[in-house]
């Protein structure tokens, strides 16, 4: 995802279209991926998922120059480590959907605007004030509710989906910090080499032969990756940031939909009122960062 306001396009009702259409193709991505982890490996699934994704970034890497050129990074060391925490993040989504359902888990994963900004402090030095601690604070009460530690037993995938929500912060970080060094695809060149090293080295060990059903379902999943994050950046050539991130927060709704649609099975009431508390929060987060980003601006008569 770009972190930076396009130069060009400022189609805002084109780019929250391309927004909402990538939802529902990220949703049709978890939904192919739960089926998979069923009867296959997590790390075996994430592994081939990144060949596919390898593969179309290496097509897209030589449209835009050398490859030797592509690479040179002025913090290598800094893109080695986004690469892997992005790998750490689908291990641990892909793993978490065995254990919960896709609804139950995008329901925690919501705290992650409000993760995003608790390591912006440190990493980027950005200042926070009393009016977004306190909506870091509630996201993280949100996150309690629909965990409920001591009220009953915390599924496994619920430590798994934080660890995806932590690692998916600190990438996001570590992308908006990179973005001032590196091209956007320098930092993907990197992601998919250290994806593929990362994933292969994992997943060729616990391989387990896949029928034709298999294969069918990694092509949707292959598919609908290239297709989604395609997608996603062609909304922020089109649009600010600024006016897609609140339709981020329907990848909640469309995933109750297709969690019962698919599985049958219904988010309760108290996940979706801890839900609301996080998102809510998260829309705060991106007010003020909103605000900030217009004040930040030149002022003009």
């Amino acid at each position: 995802m770009s972190v930076t306001e396009p130069v060009a396009g400022h189609n805002i009702s084109k780019g929250i279209m391309l927004t909402l259409i990538s939802i529902c193709v990220f949703s049709i991505q978890d939904v192919a991926t739960k089926f998979l982890v069923t009867d296959y490996p997590s790390t075996q699934v994430v592994m081939i998922r990144y060949w596919g994704v390898a593969l179309f970034t290496l097509i897209w890497i030589l449209r835009e120059g050398s490859l030797k050129q592509v690479f040179k990074s002025k913090r290598p060391g800094l893109q080695v480590l986004r690469g892997a925490l992005l790998v750490g993040d689908i291990w641990c989504f892909s793993t978490a959907l065995m254990f919960m359902p896709l609804s139950d888990l995008q329901a925690i994963f919501m705290l992650f605007p409000v993760a995003t900004t608790l390591f912006a402090i440190p990493i980027l030095g950005e200042k926070v004030g009393v009016f977004r601690w306190s909506a870091i604070a509630v996201g993280f009460l949100g996150a309690m509710i629909i965990i409920r530690p001591g009220f009953q037993a915390v599924n496994i995938g619920v430590w798994f989906q934080l660890g995806a929500v932590t690692t998916f912060a600190l990438y996001t970080v570590l992308t908006r910090k990179l973005a001032a060094y590196d091209s956007t695809t320098t930092s993907m060149a990197y992601m998919a080499v250290v994806g593929v090293i990362m994933s292969t080295a994992v997943g060729a060990f616990t391989f387990v032969p896949m029928g034709l059903n298999g294969w069918l379902l990694m092509g949707v999943v292959i598919l609908t990756a290239n297709v989604a994050h395609t997608l996603f950046t062609m909304a922020y050539r089109e649009a600010p940031a600024s006016a897609l991130q609140p339709f981020n927060f329907l990848i909640l709704p469309a995933s109750i939909f297709v969690t019962v649609i698919f599985f049958g099975h219904w988010i309760d009431a108290i996940s979706l009122f801890g839900a609301t508390l996080t998102v809510g929060a998260g829309l705060v987060v991106w007010w003020r960062e909103r605000g900030k980003a217009k004040a930040a601006l030149p002022q003009t008569d």
